[in-house]
């Protein structure tokens, strides 16, 4: 296509993140001329892998929750199925194994399994726990009603069989599990996941903060064999085989906006197309602030939701190839969550500065992936996490003293808790920033995950009123910014709720194609 022709699709989708991925294919699988358009040159976003070395690197990804096994499958296993997405995922062995001055524990996945290990480390706390996940999996059944009902859920409903979904509602995790009566202890170690949310246990609400923990103690977490670019190479695939378009190298420089309505799109090779419905994989701040045109068309409303929501965290990533293996390292777990303590306030307020955090996430890749890597050589990533405009004032000069200084302060922490040296085994180290990440996706100020989600402006606000905030005819959202808050799961699932959205305003009756 030259910047003399243009050509109409029912559909133009801006990103090939994971949620404008699903979007495309849900779309393309139903039938519709879709277009995806993608800046870069492989799909993704996030969602990709890169290559030092003798190593492949995973980017961002550390488990996949809601994927569940074949006998037991989880929403994602289930989309995907749907789809016909072709990719090979495998189970992570354990929970996590959560380290801080006060605590050394490995918890199992299963609830029964869960539930009987914290018993062992805090005698006397299970009745609480296990309550906890009681109210969890009502609120996972809550969940699957209000998705049956198709976002019109009956209140009557909602009272008599999932009271305690919104009992919790509107409270934040540390003050359900207090009302729980859950010991100190226990809850440090219940709340591990904490930090794939970003928020302290003070502000992260509850019912998103639960659902998350039982989904993947109930259901387990997987992994890519082949990293992220393996399923989303596989969407790309199955995009174009259900006769959907992409083109990549491309920017959506404008959303055409007539009378409050979606006309168009235009792009940065110069191409004008003619459409009446945008998905947009890119955050509302991002689409109200700089593709909508003219400016005229955005309400006053529309800046006014994007300014009160807060933007999260983004991320400092330390990526290791070691020519050593996990074995011979004494590296025998796959997730560490290491903490200076389970004092969530403070670690958040820590992503404040710029300096070295006292917590960080990391993955061994090969606990889960044996030849992941080469034989007698193992990857790790370690991930910490910051407020973006921590970086603002980072001279150029200063740049790479400042992310090899807390790479070294993370590598360190880690040996540290683990009573391992991993030092003289690196032979191939790269280092990501919120700059790493900006420049590599566009993300305002490298963000990587979407909106804070506090209980005024997480799940079920979002979900309950997905189909008020509408504020341009034919415009939607997917993605981490979107319904589902932030997440690979979250993403992928608010993808689909996006090409459903838009089928039922195309009047489009939901089909799966048999090809």
């Amino acid at each position: 296509m030259n910047s003399q022709e243009s050509e109409d699709y029912k559909v133009v989708i801006i990103g090939a993140g994971n949620g404008g991925l699903v979007a495309a294919a849900r779309l393309a699988l139903a039938g519709i001329k879709v277009l995806l358009i993608e800046q870069h040159n492989l799909p993704g976003g996030f969602a990709s892998s890169f290559v030092r070395g003798r190593f492949e690197f995973e980017t961002s990804l550390h488990e996949l929750a809601d994927f569940g096994s074949v006998s037991n499958p989880g929403g994602i296993r289930v989309l995907f199925n749907k789809l016909g997405v072709d990719a090979e995922f495998l189970e992570v062995p354990e929970a996590y194994r959560i380290i801080t001055k006060d605590l050394d524990v490995t918890m199992p996945f299963g609830i029964e399994n869960f539930l009987n290990e914290i018993e062992k480390q805090v005698p006397g706390c299970r009745e609480s726990v296990e309550n906890f996940f009681k109210i969890a999996q009502e609120i996972s059944n809550a969940f699957a009603y209000i998705g049956k009902s198709k976002g019109n859920p009956d209140q009557t409903i909602l009272i008599k069989e999932h009271s305690n979904f919104l009992k919790t509602a509107s409270y934040s995790t540390l003050e359900v599990e207090e009302a729980l009566g859950i010991p100190k202890k226990a809850q440090d170690i219940l709340n591990a996941y904490w930090a794939y949310l970003g928020l302290p246990m003070n502000r992260i609400n509850f019912t998103l903060f639960a659902a998350m923990v039982n989904t993947y103690i109930k259901r387990g977490a997987y992994i890519p064999k082949y990293r992220s670019t393996e399923f989303t190479l596989a969407l790309d695939k199955r995009i174009r085989e259900l006769g959907g378009e992409i083109m990549y190298n491309t920017r959506v420089e404008k959303i055409l906006v007539e009378k409050g309505r979606v006309v168009g799109v235009e792009t940065s090779n110069g191409d004008k197309i003619n459409t009446n419905y945008v998905i947009s994989n890119s955050s509302q701040t991002l689409v109200y602030n700089n593709l909508i045109h003219p400016k005229s068309e955005v309400p006053e409303i529309a800046y006014k939701e994007v300014n009160a929501r807060i933007h999260g965290l983004s991320a400092l990533v330390v990526y290791l190839g070691l020519n050593a293996s996990a074995e011979e390292l004494g590296i025998n777990e796959y997730s560490y969550f290491i903490m200076e303590d389970m004092d969530t306030a403070n670690l958040y307020d820590q992503w404040k500065e710029l300096r070295v955090p006292k917590g960080q996430a990391t993955v061994c890749l090969n606990v889960a992936i044996p030849d992941c890597s080469p034989p007698g050589t193992s990857i790790i990533y370690i991930t910490t996490l910051f407020k973006p405009e921590v970086w603002k004032d980072v001279k150029p000069e200063d740049y790479v003293d400042i992310k090899n200084r807390i790479a070294d302060g993370l590598i360190t922490d880690f040996e540290n808790a683990l009573g391992i040296s991993i030092r003289d085994y690196i032979e191939e180290i790269e280092v990501a920033t919120p700059e790493t990440f900006a420049r590599y996706t566009r993300t305002y100020n490298g963000i990587v995950y979407g909106y804070e989600p506090e209980s005024w402006d997480s799940l079920i606000p979002r979900l309950m009123m997905m189909g008020e905030h509408n504020y341009i005819k034919g415009l939607e959202f997917a993605g981490g910014f979107g319904r589902r808050c932030h997440g690979y799961s979250s993403a992928l699932k608010d993808g689909e709720i996006a090409a459903l959205l838009v089928l039922n305003k195309l009047k489009v009756k939901v089909r799966v194609r048999s090809d």
